[in-house]
């Protein structure tokens, strides 16, 4: 427990105070421990500590290289399905909370008058929060339910499971007795690994996967708390942010994080805008561990549990079963399959499928959208009008738009309201001229831009230029990439 605290002490105070979105909150995250587990369990935590170290450097590298601005390149379905699985996964992460260690050793549903209490506990603490705002703004919500409800279960003696009774079931039994979250202040310390090609190959991949999983949390957040704050978090930042967050973790002891959606919407909530609230969460928190870690060790897990059914409730987008009726169904199958994925695997992969996703069902709806006008002008020149994108979606259906054999001598294909958007549609255009050319025939091709003149190959030479009225813009091509 103590590298969990010492990262969300150190993730919370350098991303509060570098970050690029102020009152978003960080920390050691479920998901960056899922990726640690096969690390820690072959070669031990020091390598741990180095592969959060890495992670953190290829982070700034994101930063530096301006590459959070591709966030914006996430689809509003995808952003839906995230949120309402990570709402889903919160909620169903609460529902261990039911349970206890039976006679076995195994664990077991609550029963009896133990359940009763939690629930009782649980939705006393959701009424505080839903009620208190009504009377007074003075102190957050959240705060004034979890000291209530710890007052009313010790100064009743009430039956009911505690923060220490949590970390309790984490450690093997001959630990539990001793369990404590007191702890010191985390110590500089370099990775006792060996400094070699070896240990980077080890270490690699798993800093691969914490840096992408740990920005598209972050910046996934970042995103999110800007809809509800009317406001705009600067992404590139926040990468250098995040990164030096985890550099400094891996020197200190810590395993690393990225930001927390709930724990941001609970600040946001509570009207913690700025840097001062993560500063100050991230500073209180090593207060309790240095110096009052039994406070937060009697804290009822009850109220936290209201208190995330709560962020829950908020943080699911209830509007989108009205939204799903009146988008088209494209639309609705991605925002159900990030959902799923997310609670199913992980939110990083979920939008990463859901990015593609949409992708590939734009492509396919583009696709369609090509065609063609033909008309004979005054010369008896046959010309072709077309209409919407070539690219590599659309070249096979634009190559069926042509009749070669049977043009007449002279053939015009207008690009003025068309666009060759890569590669593909350059190669596209070459492959007809070639046609053309072969079938004895000359052909026009007006209104193609000066970049994209200059990458074909046989169709160059059949550009008609016209400065005034020629478009301008870029092709997607390796070279340019």
């Amino acid at each position: 427990p103590m590298i969990g605290l010492y990262a969300a002490f150190m993730m919370g105070l350098i991303t509060s105070a570098i970050g690029g979105r102020p009152g978003m909150i960080s920390g050691a995250t479920g998901a960056m421990a899922v990726v640690m587990v096969a690390l820690v369990a072959e070669h031990g935590v020091q390598y741990l500590f180095a592969a959060v170290l890495l992670a953190g450097l290829l982070q700034i590298l994101c930063g530096v290289f301006r590459l959070g601005k591709f966030i914006r390149l996430v689809p509003y379905p995808v952003m839906l399905g995230f949120v309402n699985g990570l709402a889903i996964v919160i909620f169903l992460a609460q529902l261990g909370q039911f349970k206890v260690t039976g006679a076995l050793g195994t664990q077991e549903w609550m029963s009896g008058t133990m359940l009763y209490i939690m629930l009782g506990l649980v939705a006393l603490t959701m009424a505080i929060i839903y009620l208190l705002p009504k009377l007074t703004k003075a102190v957050p919500a959240s705060l004034a339910a979890i000291i209530t409800i710890t007052l009313l279960v010790h100064g009743l003696d009430m039956e009911a499971r505690t923060v220490i009774d949590f970390v309790r079931d984490m450690l093997p039994v001959d630990q539990r007795d001793s369990a404590t979250l007191a702890g010191e202040l985390p110590t500089f310390a370099i990775p006792m690994v060996p400094f070699n090609w070896d240990t980077l190959m080890i270490i690699l991949p798993t800093s691969v996967i914490l840096c992408l999983v740990g920005l598209i949390e972050s910046l996934l957040t970042l995103t999110l708390i800007d809809e509800m704050t009317d406001t705009r978090g600067r992404g590139n930042k926040e990468c250098i942010g995040q990164g030096v967050a985890n550099t400094v973790n891996g020197f200190f002891g810590g395993m690393g994080g990225c930001a927390m959606i709930g724990q941001s919407m609970i600040n946001i909530n509570s009207g913690g805008r700025g840097r001062l609230s993560g500063i100050t969460a991230a500073v209180v928190l090593l207060g309790f561990i240095l110096f009052a870690a039994p406070l937060i060790e009697m804290i009822p897990l009850a109220a936290l549990v209201g208190v995330m059914f709560v962020v829950v409730i908020g943080t699911f987008e209830w509007a989108s079963f009205r939204i799903i009726r009146g988008v088209n169904k494209e639309d609705a199958f991605v925002l159900f399959l990030v959902t799923a994925v997310t609670v199913i695997a992980d939110l990083a992969i979920a939008v990463v499928v859901g990015v593609i996703v949409s992708a590939l069902v734009f492509a396919w709806k583009a696709a369609r959208y090509v065609d063609s006008k033909t008309h004979i002008d005054d010369d008896g020149w046959k010309v072709y009008e077309l209409r919407g994108p070539v690219f590599f979606g659309s070249v096979s259906h634009f190559k069926e738009l042509f009749d070669v054999a049977n043009d007449p001598e002279d053939v015009v294909i207008d690009f003025k309201n068309s666009r060759i958007w890569d590669s593909s549609g350059i190669d596209a255009l070459d492959g007809l001229a070639d046609k053309y050319e072969q079938a004895g025939k000359k052909l026009h091709i007006r209104h193609v831009s000066q970049e994209c003149q200059s990458l074909l190959n046989k169709a160059g030479k059949f550009v008609e230029i016209n400065v005034n009225e020629d478009p301008r813009y870029r092709i997607a091509t390796d070279k340019l990439a």
